[in-house]
This record gives C-alpha cells, sequence and structure tokens, in this order.
C-alpha cells in the first residue's frame, strides 16, 4: 500500500508536469494509470456444477448471505461481489434482444428474486448479471467475486460461457463437493481453465457432511497432479459462518478458510497489485522521459549550438522513423493484421474439422442402431460433443490470441514488456442463436398399426395361394393359403419396419448434417468477432504509444530549431528555466519506486501461453 500511495503520488506530480506542457495526451495517460492504481479489481470467477457450494463459499467469505443459497435454489445469473463503503445491489436488465442494457438497483435482500432459477425461472426477466457491493475487508484490496451459474455437468453449452468469463478473471476457483472425487469433465474443465487463465485454484467444498472428505482430498490431488500444480483447499462454510457467529477462532481455523483466504490475499491479489504497480511505474518513466526529450533538446541546442546541426538531424531522422512506425506498414501493423488473418483461417478450419468428426462419429452411431427410441439421449450426447468441440478451439484461439498480442508487443519495443489488456468480449451467445436439435420419430407403433400393416401383407399370399389351390378343388382360404399369408404379412411387416428404420437414419443425419452446419455458422461468426476485437485493441494500445512518441520528438525539432535562432539576450533566461524544469523531472523520477521483476504469473503459468506457437499449429484440429 506504501508503494501505491507513492505511485499516485507521483502520478498526480507527472500529470500536472504534462499538463502544463500541453501534453494533455501523456496527462490522459496518467489519469487512467491513477485510475487503476486507485481501484485496481481483482476478478476471481467462482465456478462449478450445480449444487456444489459455491454461493455458501462467497456467502461464507465476505461473511454476508448475498448469493441466494437453499436445497432448491440454482444461480441462474453471474453475481458479482465487491466492495463499498454502504452495502446496495443492482441488476444488468435487457428487456429484448435489440434493448441496450440497464442498469437497476435492486433491494438487497430480494436480489435472489433475480439471480435464482427459481425466483426467475428460466431467466424470464431477462438478467444479463448482478453486483452487490459490501463494506467487507477482504474486498478492500479490489477483490471482485463472482458467483457463476452451474455449468451443468461442464459439459453443457454453460461451459463455454464460463471459459469466456475466465479470458478476463484474474483466478478461478473450481468448487468440487467432497461428496466424490472428481469427475472427468471437472479435470478437463481444470485443463482448459489453466490455459485460459493464468491462477486457477480448487476449493473441496462441504467437508462438514462427508466424514470421507480427507480420502476424497487425497483422490483429487491425485487428479490434479496430472493436470498441473494446483492448489487444493479443503473447506466448510457452515463452520465458517457459525465461527463468524460465535467469534470463535478455533472453529474458524478447522473450517480451512484461513488457507484459502490467505491464498487470496497473497497469491492473487498481492499479485495483481505488484503487476498494477509495475504497470504504473512503466507509464510514469515512459512519460517523463518523453517529457525531458523536448527539454533536452532545446537545453542542448542553446548550450551547444555549433551541435545543434547534427542533432537536429538526428531528431528528424527519429521523428520520420516514428512517423513510419505508426502508418500501416510498420511491422507491428503488419503482423497484426497477418496474425489475425492467419487465426481467423485456423480457426475455421479447426471449427469445421472438429464438428465434422462429431457428425461422422454421430452418423456412426446412427447407422448401428435405430435412433428413434434413444433420441433425446442422442441429443443429449450429441450436444455435449458440439460443445467439446468448441470448447477445444475456443481455448486454442484464446492461446493464439494471447501469444499474438505478446509477438505485436516484442516487435513494437525491446524494451515493451506490458502487453495490452485485451478484451475478446463476450461468447455467452456463442450457441444462443442455434436452434435445438429438431426431434424424431421415436418409431414405436400401436397394436392396431401393426395388425393393419400384418393384414395388409398378408392378405396378398392368401389371395395368391388360394387361387393357385382353387385349381386343385380346394377352396379360396385353406390352410395352405393361411399359412403363405401368415408367411408374406411377416414378411411385409419387416420391410416396413426396415423401411421405416432407414427413413428414421436418413431423418436423423439430415438433423445432425443441419444442426452442425448452424453451429458452425454462428460459432464461427462469435469468434471472427473475438478476434477482430483483439486486432482492434492490440492496434488502439499500440498505435496510442506510437502517437504519443511521435508528438513528444516532433516537439523536440521544433523546439530545438526554435532554440537555434533565439537571441542571446534570452537564452540564458531559458536555459535557466529548462534546466529547473529538467531538474524537476529527474527527481521525480528517482522517486518513482524500483520495483522487482514480475513473478511467473501463476501456477498455471506454464500451460497458460506459449511464447511461439509449437509446432504443428498451423494445423490446430490434428490435436483434439
Amino acid at each position: 500500500m506504501d508503494t501505491e500511495r507513492a505511485l499516485l503520488d507521483i502520478a498526480k506530480a507527472v500529470e500536472e508536469l504534462a499538463a502544463s506542457a500541453g501534453r494533455n495526451d501523456l496527462a490522459a495517460r496518467l489519469e487512467t494509470t491513477r485510475a487503476r492504481l486507485i481501484d485496481p479489481a481483482v476478478r476471481v470467477i467462482v465456478v462449478g456444477e450445480f449444487k456444489q457450494g459455491k454461493s455458501k463459499l462467497i456467502n461464507a467469505l465476505v461473511n454476508a448471505p448475498v448469493c441466494p443459497v437453499d436445497d432448491d435454489v440454482a444461480t441462474s445469473v453471474p453475481t458479482v461481489v465487491g466492495y463499498a463503503d454502504q452495502a446496495a445491489a443492482w441488476v444488468i436488465e435487457r428487456a429484448s434482444a435489440d434493448a441496450p442494457p440497464e442498469r437497476r438497483e435492486v433491494p438487497i435482500d430480494r436480489l435472489a428474486d433475480y439471480v435464482s432459477e427459481r425466483g426467475n425461472p428460466g431467466n424470464e426477466r431477462g438478467v444479463l448479471s448482478a453486483e452487490v457491493q459490501l463494506p467487507r475487508e477482504i474486498l478492500r484490496g479490489g477483490l471482485e467475486l463472482v458467483d457463476s451459474p452451474g455449468v451443468g455437468g461442464l459439459e453443457s453449452s454453460n461451459s463455454l460461457a464460463t471459459l469466456a468469463a475466465l479470458s478476463s478473471a484474474h483466478a478461478v476457483l473450481l468448487v468440487s463437493d467432497a461428496s466424490q472425487e472428481y469427475t472427468q469433465p471437472e479435470v478437463q474443465f481444470l485443463r482448459h481453465a489453466m490455459r485460459i487463465s493464468p491462477n486457477v485454484a480448487a476449493v473441496l467444498a462441504k467437508t462438514d457432511l462427508y466424514p470421507e472428505w480427507r480420502r476424497i482430498e487425497d483422490l483429487d490431488r491425485r487428479h490434479l497432479s496430472t493436470t498441473g500444480d494446483v492448489p487444493i483447499f479443503a473447506v466448510s462454510s457452515d463452520l465458517r459462518l457459525m465461527a463468524a457467529e460465535m467469534q470463535d477462532r478455533e472453529l474458524n481455523d478447522e473450517s480451512g478458510f484461513p488457507a484459502l483466504v490467505s491464498h487470496l490475499r497473497r497469491s492473487i491479489l498481492g499479485r495483481a497489485e505488484a503487476i498494477h504497480e509495475r504497470s504504473a511505474a512503466h507509464d510514469l518513466n515512459a512519460i517523463v522521459e518523453q517529457l525531458a526529450m523536448s527539454l533536452k533538446a532545446e537545453l542542448n541546442a542553446l548550450q551547444n549550438p555549433e551541435d545543434t546541426p547534427r542533432m537536429i538531424a538526428q531528431l528528424e531522422e527519429a521523428k520520420a522513423r516514428a512517423d513510419e512506425f505508426r502508418g500501416r506498414s510498420a511491422r507491428w501493423q503488419v503482423t497484426l493484421t497477418d496474425g489475425i488473418s492467419d487465426l481467423v483461417a485456423d480457426m475455421e478450419h479447426d471449427v469445421r474439422d472438429r464438428l465434422r468428426r462429431v457428425q461422422r462419429e454421430a452418423e456412426r452411431a446412427i447407422d448401428e442402431g435405430d435412433p428413434g427410441p434413444i433420441w433425446d439421449q442422442f441429443r443429449e450426447w450429441l450436444d455435449q460433443r458440439v460443445t467439446a468441440a468448441i470448447t477445444e478451439t475456443f481455448v486454442w484461439t484464446d492461446e493464439r490470441s494471447r501469444w499474438l498480442a505478446e509477438e505485436v508487443a516484442e516487435l513494437f519495443s525491446q524494451d515493451q514488456t506490458e502487453v495490452p489488456v485485451v478484451s475478446r468480449g463476450d461468447a455467452r451467445d456463442a450457441l444462443d442463436q442455434v436452434d435445438d436439435i429438431a426431434g424424431l420419430d421415436p418409431g414405436q407403433l400401436g397394436a392396431a398399426e401393426k395388425i393393419y400393416i400384418g393384414v395388409r401383407g398378408s392378405y396378398g399370399g392368401v389371395l395368391m395361394v388360394g387361387l393357385a389351390t382353387g385349381l386343385i378343388g380346394m377352396a379360396l382360404i385353406n390352410p395352405l393359403s393361411l399359412l403363405a399369408g401368415v408367411l408374406v404379412g411377416r414378411r411385409a411387416y419387416r420391410e416396413d419396419m426396415n423401411s421405416r428404420l432407414s427413413r428414421r437414419r436418413q431423418e436423423a443425419k439430415a438433423i445432425v448434417r443441419r444442426h452442425i452446419d448452424e453451429v458452425t455458422f454462428q460459432v464461427g461468426k462469435q469468434l471472427k468477432d473475438r478476434l477482430r476485437q483483439v486486432q482492434r485493441n492490440a492496434r488502439d494500445h499500440f498505435g496510442s504509444l506510437a502517437e504519443e512518441l511521435h508528438r513528444s520528438l516532433s516537439e523536440a525539432l521544433t523546439n530545438a530549431k526554435a532554440a537555434a535562432g533565439t537571441f542571446a539576450a534570452n537564452r540564458d533566461e531559458r536555459v535557466v528555466v529548462l534546466k529547473r524544469r529538467l531538474a524537476e523531472l529527474e527527481r521525480v523520477r528517482r522517486a518513482i519506486p524500483a520495483l522487482p521483476e514480475p513473478l511467473e504469473a501463476g501456477p498455471a503459468a506454464g500451460t497458460a501461453i506459449a511464447r511461439r506457437p509449437p509446432a504443428g499449429m498451423i494445423a490446430p484440429a490434428a490435436r483434439s
């Protein structure tokens, strides 16, 4: 906090110097830097399947019933819990698909009517998210806890929206209760989360309800050892709430929450605070350098007039490079444009390839049996397989976009270590616009229809054999004609059943193809939008830095040329002013704290992004 206060004071002083020098662009950048220091939001998303204890975990952390908890209550929209001096709650609603979102304050004790499945079934109110602010010490440092909706087995389409939210999160807590060890979908979700978010931790909840929770914890640790270095915390929210009510320190220790709170404060809040401070120090040093550039050029021209032509030539050359640097032909611009184009093409190929595999797998399953009686289960399986395929593409695209942003930053400047915060948009609607998989005739016939088919087929057999046996004097209906009718009717029934089965299979395949085509179309559009957002954010970020540098060099060149024509009478007075301003800038520069080198991003840092795309990255669909 002392470093943060010092940076705030320095940023205020440098902002005033920049404004007095007429550099409103640098002053605006410093205003943003100060805003980040004042309110360094650190978002932690709590994810997991339904009824695993996510909402109660957040309630126990903040010691307040902000998230609805009950046996028949499930969170249906994300709820963000942050800090404020006074408790308050808001909901963000959208009346219709075309209407803009509206933020409306609601009574905090009625929040469950908006964010739970019981109070808002099927999200009939059109609530996008909710915000709660509380005066809690754990939230004061900027921590924001996000209670996400249950992701329904971590294989449903909700998991894609959750993974999309992880792109903007500083950390993730995966909650699973102590009733059983991790399922395969939970382990897979952990792997995806570690590739997207730099800091992932696991929480084993409801330890007070299951005496065998330590055995489950050991089993979960074994699963986590295969995914990476993920810490796990065994906690009991009920014990934590009871300890807070009774002011019992031993009970609080038994709840397991002190270790989790320590992790949030040190590994998440502490790391995020260090990142904010390094970013602020980087901005301050860069801006002080740009402000000093013009002053030094003018001072040198006044004090060393014989050296002025050479200095002006150098400044003109640097200005020409800066002018080229901000143009569309600059290497970083070309790399960004080409990289996005390549990434869009690779993403489209990846989506199509993965979904074609799902389609072929679905068609083989249809050919191996009758899809009619099991169509509901088949639809659920197809939805899971499609979601898994899209999720793989989403995670891979996220990795590649981060890698591209780092490549552009490296090209922009060898000293530029800060990568812009890339908002990749929201993939929440990636599957919302896709119609549900159509129904299919189950192929179950009633007794009357079966009899009709048999009689219709047997009629021809009875008639043909009856006529043939009539030539030898037998009646039209005789034992032989009846036997032939039974055999022919049975064959006709089988042929009809086979024909119906073939039609159902063809119809089922057509339904699968239409669904895959619709998913490919909609998801491709959503992912393209995300990648275009990456391009715009990176272009605006580095473009603004190039503009600042170009303006600084232009002012330095202008001042140096003006100083060359300054009369001797005014020269000494101007030298004194310039020296005083430079001394002030140097004093500010020395006051900027020297911060340590950045630590690793977190337990999942080794798997979050790659500095270079590994071999085979251009053919992403080859790895499933």
